[in-house]
């Protein structure tokens, strides 16, 4: 049976799906179909940390699938522009997994993850696939994944408005 890790890129996952769809993706359809004939290495769920209750309660509802949340906190800058992304984090944990595992699972649409793509996939001989909202996922990441998984249709909570 295959090994996977599993990344998320959450921030990501959330302003695309909100943006494409209005709608969030369901994370539990998500692991299902990320983990079919697989056994999980591990799985990481990235986000930030803006400590509201509703919030948390996402994060418990991450945990509570079989995610490992990793938080980093939202910083506000003088000039009132935001900062919080993962791209390193999930960049150094990919390779540092990477050869413990066959495939690894990227749901994001940052094109600033297709040269990971290609390294995991040249140097380290792993499938990568890489789930992302179709409209909102740079070219340059899908042609660096070995597949690619639309979000769409019943990887969406809800009905589309």
């Amino acid at each position: 049976m295959p090994t996977a890790l599993i990344l998320l890129d959450i921030q990501n996952l959330y302003y695309t799906s909100r943006h494409t769809y209005r709608r969030n993706v369901d994370y539990n359809a998500l692991w299902a179909r990320a983990t079919e004939g697989r056994r999980v290495a591990r799985a990481i769920a990235y986000a930030i940390d803006r400590g509201d209750a509703k919030q948390r309660q996402f994060q418990n509802i991450l945990r509570a699938i079989g995610f490992e949340v990793k938080l980093k906190p939202f910083i506000q800058r003088a000039d009132g522009s935001a900062k919080g992304d993962w791209d390193v984090g999930i960049t150094l944990d990919a390779v540092a997994h990477a050869p413990e595992v066959d495939v690894v699972v990227l749901a994001s649409g940052d094109g600033d993850f297709a040269l990971l793509a290609e390294r995991l996939r040249h140097d380290h001989g792993v499938e990568v696939e890489v789930y992302g909202v179709p409209a909102l996922t740079a070219d340059a990441l899908i042609r660096s994944a070995s597949r690619f998984i639309p979000i769409e249709g019943d990887l969406l909570l809800g009905t589309a408005p």
